[in-house]
């Protein structure tokens, strides 16, 4: 796994891991700002993000060309979680493109002996839009996560976006709930995107929602770890 160096506290900008190439940061609702960037010794389409908080950097994942979960980090607690091979269905963006519809089941293993099942949809609804200059395509989805013995633990449906030129989806509006009862309504749809040579390229600091920001600290390990695993592909 690549990780990056931890940031000194009044730090502007990411730097990416040795060989890695920071491609485009974006600001997101939510009080989020994510590095997006490909590192030279990955297979070819896989890509990385981390997002960053007020806080610093809490998550790191990357994905491959199909934007199937290859690996995500918690970097606050160092929880890993990683894809297992074999899957029932992997989930297929060229799929998705091709025919307007995506179904997915599969594992992942954490390094804390967790293993989750995750069962959904991903679906083009036909609609475009253009975020700050960006096009992206809309998608609604659907995605139900099991504990190893089959309790579901977390049920998520919303909208994401896609971009096809970068290969990648981006958070958006959904709702989730959990075993406890508990439900959560959230949005994360991007803002802004900073590119080579614009300004906010490589910003860290969140720029939207950070006064509405609602602290998820004192969660459970294991619904802390859902949590962090809806940004598994974004």
């Amino acid at each position: 796994m690549l990780t990056f160096s931890a940031l000194p506290a009044m730090a502007a900008n990411f730097t990416p891991p040795q060989g890695c190439k920071l491609e485009v940061t974006v600001q997101n609702r939510g009080c989020t700002v994510s590095q997006h960037y490909r590192c030279s010794a990955d297979a070819p389409g896989d890509q990385w993000v981390v997002y960053f908080t007020p806080d610093g950097p809490t998550y790191q994942s990357r994905i491959d060309r199909e934007t199937r979960w290859m690996e995500s980090t918690d970097l606050n607690t160092g929880l890993v979680d990683t894809l297992e091979e074999g899957a029932r269905d992997d989930a297929s963006f060229s799929t998705l493109i091709k025919t307007g519809a995506d179904e997915f089941d599969f594992w992942t293993r954490s390094n804390n002996g967790e293993r989750l099942h995750h069962v959904g949809r991903d679906e083009l609804t036909g609609d475009k839009v253009d975020i700050d200059g960006v096009e992206l395509e809309i998608t609604k989805f659907r995605l139900s996560t099991y504990s190893e013995s089959g309790d579901e633990l977390i049920k998520r449906e919303g909208q994401q976006f896609i971009s096809r030129a970068q290969g990648r989806f981006y958070g958006g509006v959904e709702t989730s709930s959990d075993w406890t009862g508990a439900s959560e309504n959230t949005n994360d749809s991007p803002v802004s995107f900073a590119f080579p040579g614009q300004p906010g390229f490589g910003a860290t600091k969140p720029e939207y929602d950070c006064d509405l920001q609602m602290v998820r600290g004192g969660k459970p390990d294991l619904l802390r770890q859902l949590m962090i695993l809806k940004e598994a592909r974004t």
